[in-house]
């Protein structure tokens, strides 16, 4: 009887997994003191977005800072400002669907790429951190995902990265909601300057993009039901 109930949890978790990781990433969401990480982690990829962005097309970072309400800034020099400025939203929209779709293709590739994010905080601590606030943000960042790595059942590494995928998706869909505040300041505002496309329409293309890498997700779960 109990491996007959067994194989019914094991099939209606393989049929509903991303209905209830994204019921739980929403749950999260909602919770004011356990939703702080999660929105420091979407902040921190938003902002090592713009870095890897200005590297790539020839600048250099100077400074990564991040704030306790989930704000943060990447100070950059030289570079192509268009796609620096571009690839804040999109990439933590990126970086979440990444997370996720890796995790889910195997459990050593989920764990490979939870060591190679802790890396990378490291590094961003050790060259581009200047503040205390900084640090001890990273710090926490960097334990969530140590934590990760030092989960014995790969299966449950799995699920907590498709997770983190999850939640920083659903950050990097509402966030750039936040620019439309009247103050002519952010990513969309630099875009409109220098386009004169109205910032509203560049909120639009990130909210879209999102939106696009949710249903991608949603899709790739439906077909390998």
């Amino acid at each position: 009887m109990s491996n007959i109930s067994t194989e019914q949890t094991s099939s209606f978790w393989k049929k509903h997994h991303f209905f209830i990781l994204f019921i739980a990433a929403v749950i999260i969401k909602q919770l004011p003191l356990v939703s702080i990480p999660f929105n420091w982690l979407e902040s921190y990829f938003h902002e090592i977005s713009h870095g890897i962005a200005a590297i790539i097309t020839g600048g250099s970072v100077l400074r990564i800072q991040l704030f306790a309400n989930g704000a943060g800034l990447c100070t950059t020099q030289g570079g192509i400002g268009f796609v620096i400025s571009f690839a804040g939203y999109a990439g933590a929209t990126l970086w979440g669907w990444g997370i996720y779709k890796l995790a889910s293709a195997h459990q050593r590739a989920a764990q490979g790429f939870s060591v190679l994010v802790f890396l990378l905080i490291v590094s961003s601590m050790i060259f581009w951190g200047r503040d205390l606030l900084t640090w001890f943000i990273l710090a926490v960042l960097g334990a969530l995902f140590l934590l990760t790595i030092k989960l014995k059942k790969l299966h449950y590494l799995q699920r907590l990265m498709q997770l983190f995928g999850l939640l920083i998706l659903l950050n990097s869909l509402f966030s750039p909601s936040y620019l439309l505040d009247g103050r002519n300041l952010g990513d969309g505002a630099a875009l409109a300057t220098m386009t004169f496309i109205p910032e509203f329409i560049w909120v639009l293309i990130w909210f879209s993009l999102a939106l696009v890498a949710l249903y991608s997700l949603y899709k790739s779960a439906k077909k390998y039901n």
